[in-house]
């Protein structure tokens, strides 16, 4: 079963990993050597005065990109965009620890395509895909044409944030210990099932310490917004122009909060709410899951004998989705070559077709061919959202994301508080609930204390910032829109909504969405607060 280029680039974009708490409740904070949080405030601005001089005149040599890593998702090396420009790759030193920018460094992997028109041209429009975890080396040639008439002004570029794919990427299972974990019962029934989570959990926390201990204290989201700020200048840029997605709306957000007068134009798309912490963002996931899912099930009806599945009402269609995850519990069914379809991993497919409507058919079709015995198409799904490879490599960005996440949240689950959070998810989700309740407790161990509850993400003095929230989308709630705008302050945050299915609105290729998006960012025209495009 080969993973369609479609699942692949809905997976190389989608902006959490579902197996654990969600992207985008937490910010690294301010650490000290130990990983324990500063107990200093971090003064806006502030942070870029350690890196003006040394590092920030570095000069970066660019040659055409190679294959990406296995870190960064294998596969070949990318093609030209239209017009045969060539992505070019290089790399950049960053301080280890910005509380000794003088001490150890590290190499930032980068990626660009060249502006189309130069003497026009504005500045480098930096993105972040999200994850957090994901590659941007890997994932902006994947959407490059997407994103090609944002080239007409700016040098497309993105990177591997540190920890993620080959900056200095984190390590924790191998290849086939991570087939072991995600075969496991991401939803335990009895005390036994119990003790296995939570020692994998264990075990887990305690591999990824072995072989990563020393970096995991400064994975944290401040020090990529730092780390941001360090490419600005080596960029040559006065200003940071930039195009966040998902987990990176919270970055885009702690950057403005700690640069605002460094902030040039900026987007934020598919939004995490930054008032939220690890249980409510988490939760509100698990909702906006739930809707989704309802989603795809009256599609579905509407269609009718046209769809595959049974049920004459949405309601019927989800009974038939509960039924087969139940038997799946029971009883997985033949996958991949020797691997099984089991429960939790069926759960993590279905998650992961549910980024995109373009991905609805895969999961009509995978949840057939399940019902009937084979769980090849879900599986695939799964293994996308999981970063394996069809030659069972593994990419990091599941180490990289709990990484993130437990260097930046500071809750810590037991397990029977983690049980009594089970009852309202499941009456969030009765599909997806359980599974992200038992995720609250992803960090539970985790060798680095966490930063804070939620980001400070106030940004009084910085450059409009476009926020635009889908109302459909799965992963990133259409609230969070609202509250980011709000929390960047009166004059910085601009809100926008797109009436749309799937995770995100500017790759949806929705023109009222494209429009406005090119108008900010090429031309400095900001949208009218509260356009509604869809």
């Amino acid at each position: 079963m080969r993973t369609s280029p479609a699942l692949r680039a809905a997976a190389l974009a989608a902006t959490v990993t579902v197996l654990f708490p969600l992207a985008g409740c937490s910010d690294g904070g301010d650490q000290d050597t130990a990983g324990r949080p500063s107990s200093a405030p971090v003064a806006a601005d502030a942070a870029a005065a350690p890196t003006a001089s040394g590092l920030a005149s570095q000069q970066l040599k660019w040659k055409p990109c190679p294959a990406p890593s296995q870190a960064q998702g294998g596969g070949a090396a990318p093609s030209p965009l239209p017009g045969g420009a060539v992505w070019e790759c290089s790399s950049m030193d960053v301080p280890l620890d910005y509380a000794d920018p003088g001490g150890k460094t590290i190499s930032l992997a980068l990626v660009r395509a060249k502006a189309i028109d130069g003497k026009k041209r504005i500045g480098s429009l930096i993105f972040n895909f999200g994850g957090p975890g994901a590659s941007g080396v890997a994932t902006l040639p994947a959407f490059g044409a997407e994103y090609d008439k944002l080239r007409t002004r700016y040098d497309l570029v993105s990177f591997d944030p540190r920890g993620v794919g080959d900056s200095d990427g984190v390590e924790c299972e191998s290849d086939k210990q991570l087939d072991a974990r995600y075969e496991g019962d991401g939803t335990p029934d009895d005390a036994a099932e119990e003790k296995a989570f939570t020692e994998d959990t264990k075990t887990y926390a305690a591999v990824c310490e072995k072989n990563s201990g020393k970096e995991l204290p400064f994975v944290g989201t401040t020090n990529a917004a730092r780390d941001m700020d360090l490419m600005r200048q080596v960029l040559g840029d006065d200003r940071l122009y930039y195009f966040g997605i998902s987990y990176g709306t919270e970055l885009g957000g702690v950057y403005a909060h700690l640069f605002p007068k460094s902030v040039g134009r900026s987007v934020l798309d598919a939004v995490v709410d930054p008032t939220e912490d690890a249980e409510q963002s988490s939760l509100g996931q698990a909702k906006g899951f739930q809707l989704a899912l309802d989603n795809f099930a009256a599609d579905c009806v509407e269609r009718g004998d046209a769809c595959k599945l049974p049920g004459s009402t949405a309601e019927e269609v989800e009974q038939g989705v509960s039924g087969l995850l139940g038997r799946l519990e029971r009883k997985p069914v033949a996958g991949l070559g020797s691997r099984k379809l089991t429960q939790t991993q069926a759960t993590t497919g279905i998650a992961a077709a549910l980024y995109s409507k373009e991905t609805w058919p895969l999961l009509e079709q995978g949840l057939d061919e399940a019902d009937g015995g084979n769980g090849g198409l879900l599986l695939a799904l799964a293994d996308s959202l999981n970063g394996r490879s069809e030659d069972g490599h593994y990419d990091n960005s599941a180490a990289a994301n709990t990484a993130i996440n437990c260097a930046d949240s500071k809750e810590r689950f037991t397990l029977d508080e983690a049980k009594a959070k089970l009852p309202e998810f499941h009456d969030a989700s009765p599909v997806f609930g359980d599974y992200l309740g038992w995720g609250l407790m992803a960090c539970t161990g985790w060798p680095v204390a966490g930063a804070w509850d939620t980001p400070d993400v106030s940004a009084e003095g910085a450059a409009p910032v476009l926020v635009i929230g889908n109302t459909g989308d799965p992963a990133t709630p259409y609230a969070g829109a609202r509250a980011m705008a709000e929390e960047l302050g009166e004059g910085v945050g601009v809100e926008m909504t797109y009436r749309g299915e799937g995770h995100g609105a500017y790759n949806s290729g929705n023109a009222c969405v494209q429009k406005a998006v090119g108008g900010y960012l090429l031309d400095g025209k900001v949208p009218a607060a509260g356009t509604v495009c869809g």
